[in-house]
């Protein structure tokens, strides 16, 4: 063997290691195959754990949550509101929809329902604001009447301070 060739042999072993050694390490976990797919939103409710819109759709809406004695759009709710605007637009056959202002625990009875109101109100009008049609939006308030967490602290408040969607397709509207 000349002697030209050994230092190439020792050169290209510790190349090969290192092409070898970070082709199979990786500093980012393996991706699960279920977060991979899109995500179908859905809204959990004290009666069925979900609010489906349509009878053939398999999307639903989730509710949009609020902090203590607020109105505003927060900025998850704006991003969310954007894509559901974008499905209500583009299904017609959802028919309307009633949005549901509620609230938690705290507060008077007056002051909740009318609280609920203007969390119900701001999310109507952010969607009409993203071209949604008024006439297939509607708003009312249960104040703290539904809440969708039972308990007394902060984590069931969160849960309660929302707007939740309803849906009535043209289909069982016109029965």
């Amino acid at each position: 063997m000349s002697s030209i060739t050994r230092p190439l042999r020792w050169l290209a072993l510790p190349a090969l290691l290192v092409a070898f050694g970070c082709a199979s390490t990786s500093s980012t976990p393996a991706a699960d195959p279920a977060e991979s797919k899109p995500a179908v939103p859905t809204a959990e409710t004290p009666d069925s754990g979900k609010v489906t819109i349509g009878k053939a759709s398999s999307q639903a809406l989730v509710p949009v949550y609020f902090d203590t004695d607020r109105a505003l759009l927060r900025s998850d709710a704006r991003e969310a509101l954007k894509h559901y605007a974008r499905s209500i637009i583009d299904h017609p056959e959802w028919g309307a929809l009633t949005i549901d202002g509620h609230c938690d625990e705290r507060g008077s009875e007056e002051y909740n329902l009318a609280l609920g109101d203007r969390r119900a109100a701001a999310v109507k009008r952010y969607l009409v604001d993203l071209g949604v049609p008024p006439s297939r939006l509607a708003t009312r308030s249960f104040g703290e009447d539904k809440p969708a967490v039972a308990g007394h602290d902060e984590e069931a408040w969160h849960h309660n301070r929302r707007t939740e969607f309803e849906a009535q397709s043209r289909e069982s509207a016109s029965r």
